[in-house]
């Protein structure tokens, strides 16, 4: 497995290094090295046998010049203050490169979602959104699902916040069921957006799509929705994808030559995003260790699971065949694996460009919220793809004009977007 690095420590990095190129301001670049807000607190929670547990609760609003913050709730065993930091300022420019009128913001429990019975996960959810209720809401902070949370878990929180404040307020929370407010086409928004970018970056680089493999780490919400888009809107092949044993507490991939179908994975996958390995070999799928997916000699990796994951270390198992990586989850190359990348010519579509489809259809969600009015599914589709669409070539642009790397040019158009925001609010 990838060695742990400190999410933040990254994030800031990577901001100070485009922050010195653009001779950034002294006081704006401390500013946005740092979240504007934090909120950590308790949340009590009654179990089931009785016995009442304390769980740590963390929310990061990291700027807010744009508009309300916006990002997901985590519930993950690993979540720490420094994670949600990173992830909050990610968002800050997820949503300025996606030219989206929000700011930045996360959340998270550290917690295993799967050690909680359905009663539990709710008493954490509403307790979460208790303690918290005052300091979000549709025009301050709109929090959204993320790793170990689902759309059951927002209908929930926002009937806890719904409760609190008096009124039916949907637009508190997106990523919720249609049925309970939520947008057509927000489950596979996020990776088929990470589709999309990939679409127009082998256009750039003249591949043919129907010709090409790729690899995936993970196989959640994004990693399911990114090989259905490349195998069937690409009509590219996937020839593995990695996922988290729970029972033996260990990742392992699953792969085949000939290429896997997305739909039987998913068929076999529980919610929490692992595949049945007995039902999987079935079938004729191999099993092997969980790195086996950055080994494999395709034309696109896919990274989408968590943070840290292609390091200076793992960065050289890398096959020479590979010529775009998708960072389909937040902040999974560290910056000694981008210098070997840069060095060696591979294509990146950074995190908050290749991922935005999320947040972008979730900013859809909150507009129908407001309205009372909502899109059919493949106009939602089609509005995200248009947004997807030119978010990357604004930062193909920024990247051919100034020489630099993609995640540098992705940087300079978010940074410079919001920089502008903080002008002309009277903020510097």
């Amino acid at each position: 497995m990838a060695k742990s690095v400190n999410a933040f420590e990254m994030a800031q990095a990577q901001f100070d290094a485009v922050a010195e190129m653009l001779g950034l301001d002294p006081f704006a670049r401390g500013v946005l090295r740092w979240p504007m807000r934090e909120y950590r607190f308790q949340i009590p929670v009654r179990m089931d046998d009785g016995s009442m547990r304390v769980f740590f609760g963390i929310r990061v609003q990291h700027n807010d010049a744009r508009g309300p913050t916006k990002g997901g709730i985590r519930f993950h065993p690993s979540e720490t203050p420094d994670t949600v930091r990173a992830l909050a300022m990610w968002m800050t420019w997820k949503c300025a490169v996606a030219d989206l009128p929000l700011g930045g913001g996360k959340g998270g429990v550290p917690v295993a979602t799967a050690s909680l019975t359905l009663s539990e996960q709710e008493e954490l959810c509403r307790g979460y959104i208790r303690q918290l209720w005052r300091n979000i809401g549709p025009y301050q902070d709109i929090p959204a699902p993320d790793v170990g949370t689902s759309p059951r878990m927002m209908s929930w929180m926002m009937d806890e916040y719904s409760r609190l404040a008096g009124h039916f307020t949907p637009g508190v929370i997106t990523g919720k069921p249609i049925k309970g407010g939520g947008s057509r086409g927000r489950t596979e928004a996020t990776g088929y957006g990470v589709v999309f970018t990939v679409r127009e970056a082998m256009k750039h680089l003249n591949i043919d799509p129907e010709k090409s493999t790729a690899a995936i780490q993970g196989f959640g919400n994004v990693a399911q929705y990114s090989a259905l888009g490349f195998t069937e809107m690409l009509k590219g092949k996937v020839v593995c994808v990695s996922c988290w044993d729970r029972g033996e507490q260990a990742a392992f991939s699953i792969s085949h030559p000939a290429g896997l179908d997305p739909r039987f994975l998913q068929s076999i996958t529980d919610h929490y995003g692992s595949i049945d390995k007995d039902k999987a070999i079935q079938a004729g799928y191999q099993i092997e260790d969980g790195d086996a997916w950055l080994s494999k000699d395709v034309d696109v990796l896919i990274p989408a699971a968590l943070e840290g994951q292609i390091t200076g270390e793992n960065v050289g198992q890398i096959s020479e065949r590979v010529r775009i990586i998708a960072e389909g989850a937040n902040g999974p190359t560290t910056p000694a694996a981008d210098e070997t990348l840069k060095r060696e010519g591979v294509f990146l579509i950074p995190d908050f460009l290749c991922n935005a489809g999320g947040v972008t259809v979730s900013y859809f969600e909150s507009v129908q919220n407001q309205m009372n009015y909502y899109w059919p599914r493949q106009e939602v589709l089609d509005r995200m793809d248009i947004s997807m669409t030119q978010a990357f070539k604004n930062v193909l642009k920024m990247a051919e004009r100034q020489q630099v790397y993609m995640r540098e040019a992705a940087y300079m158009v978010a940074i410079q977007s919001v920089v502008e925001a903080m002008e002309l609010r009277g903020w510097l």
